[in-house]
């Protein structure tokens, strides 16, 4: 196998699981290391895919008895760190899907993406709070808050809907976790991320909702300014039951891509109304009179179409991501986005997108979490895709826009928009209060008071 140390205990826990246990020079070793941004890589000095839950408690159990560190891998497409040591978990195999149609509920494994669980609910006339691509793993999203791309700002974030998770901690125990089993790490996780333990299932609510009105509104660039105006208009007067972002996008010129986005920047709002056409239309009639369209694609649609209103996320990509929170879009936010990554601006900068917040996003949960700063109007993301091997020299890419709105190291954040930079002691606290980030330190200290699970935006335990 390797000369590693620990070579006949590798070959122990290979013995041991169901998936596959892999080291460098394995066969399908880098494989089972990449997720879907190539612009962090993984080298752990052993991987384990996991197929069952008792692989991943054997995998843990082995990292602590070699004193070792373990990461989390499911698609990777949330804001991650390199785990360059240690061990690394994948829980792509755990990928089951269960709804119950009377319970209205879905239970899934880490592993589990969302175009077959938005499948499986529609076959019984029910909703999750899905992510914004089919391709993206439901756990990760949901750990980190979860912002729906189709109901948000009607029902809040993805984590408030949470109603159990099966989590194996740091001793290698496999938990249950629910406002009432284990509260603690319950509250924690939700927001907390992968401090804790590694996820292996979730249960969560479904809405009955099979139709949406929703889709895509472009303009040429030339109008970025009018439409972005236009843009803060609507947002300040919108109804809970609808969600929707901006986006300024400089896209290649590929063939996959609309005639009129082909290399060039085009301006987009996506839309998504949980009403009736007509009412969605009334609502969405301001931004169609805001510029000349380009194409209008909002309609009335079965819900699992609404994977669609953000294209592409299926393939591999190496992208540097950025985020900033904003109480409101004001003018000078405004001023800032189009300086930095408006039609005559010079930049790197591809996808800025402008995610419109508040609704019960505000809200507080019915069973608290530690998802927080929830008073945001607004979410600012920059990307910048690169090659991977131009990643670190790409990295800042963003910033002159994100450190524009939010200057200071210190400015709130939250634990769905934490990048790669945010993974440093000055930055992460600033995803939640004071109070709540005192009370993750002490239930970390609880639950792995070594650090286990640090390949993330760390919470230290406390003492």
């Amino acid at each position: 196998m390797t000369d590693l140390p620990f070579e006949r205990d590798v070959r122990k826990l290979a013995s041991a699981v169901s998936g596959p246990v892999l080291v460098p020079g394995d066969e399908g070793y880098a494989g089972e290391c990449s997720g879907a941004n190539l612009a962090v890589a993984h080298r752990p000095q052993v991987v384990v895919g996991a197929a069952t839950e008792g692989d991943v408690q054997a995998a843990v159990r082995f990292a602590r008895e070699h004193a070792l560190p373990v990461g989390v891998l499911a698609t990777g497409h949330g804001p991650s760190l390199s785990v360059d040591k240690g061990v690394l978990i994948t829980t792509r195999r755990l990928d089951g899907v269960r709804v119950d149609a009377g319970a209205r509920t879905a239970h899934v494994g880490a592993g589990a993406l969302w175009g077959p669980v938005v499948d499986a609910a529609a076959l019984v006339g029910l909703a999750p709070l899905v992510g914004s691509s089919p391709s993206v793993g439901v756990v990760g999203y949901t750990l980190g808050g979860g912002l729906s791309i189709s109901m948000a700002r009607a029902h809040g974030w993805a984590a408030d809907h949470v109603r159990a998770m099966d989590v194996v901690t740091a001793d290698g125990e496999l938990r249950r976790a629910t406002p009432h089993e284990e509260p603690d790490l319950y509250w924690a996780l939700l927001g907390g991320k992968s401090n804790f333990g590694v996820v292996t299932a979730m249960e969560f609510t479904l809405f009955p909702v099979t139709r949406l009105y929703a889709g895509n509104l472009y303009y040429a660039a030339e109008h970025a300014g009018q439409v972005l105006d236009s843009y803060r208009d609507f947002t300040a007067s919108a109804p809970d039951e609808v969600t929707s972002s901006f986006a300024l996008m400089r896209m290649p010129d590929a063939p996959f891509l609309p005639a009129f986005m082909r290399g060039t920047l085009t301006v987009n709002v996506r839309v998504s109304c949980v009403a009736p056409p007509a009412e969605g239309a009334r609502l969405v009639e301001p931004l169609r009179y805001a510029a000349p369209l380009l194409a209008d694609t909002v309609t009335d649609m079965p819900y699992a179409d609404c994977l669609g209103i953000i294209p592409g996320g299926g393939e591999p990509w190496a992208a540097v991501e950025h985020f900033a929170l904003l109480d409101d879009l004001t003018p000078q936010a405004v001023e800032a986005v189009l300086d930095t990554a408006g039609p005559d601006a010079v930049t790197r900068i591809d996808i800025v997108d402008i995610r419109h917040l508040g609704g019960a996003l505000a809200e507080p949960p019915a069973s608290p979490n530690a998802v927080g700063n929830r008073d945001a109007g607004f979410a600012v993301l920059t990307l910048t895709f690169t090659a991977p091997a131009e990643a670190a020299r790409s990295a800042a890419s963003g910033t002159e826009l994100t450190e524009r709105l939010a200057p200071r190291p210190g400015d709130r954040r939250h634990p769905t928009f934490l990048s790669h930079a945010d993974a440093v002691e000055e930055r992460t606290p600033a995803a939640y209060s004071p109070e709540t980030y005192r009370r993750l330190r002490t239930v970390k200290a609880r639950y792995d008071p070594d650090n286990v699970f640090r390949f993330n935006h760390n919470i230290p335990a406390a003492g």
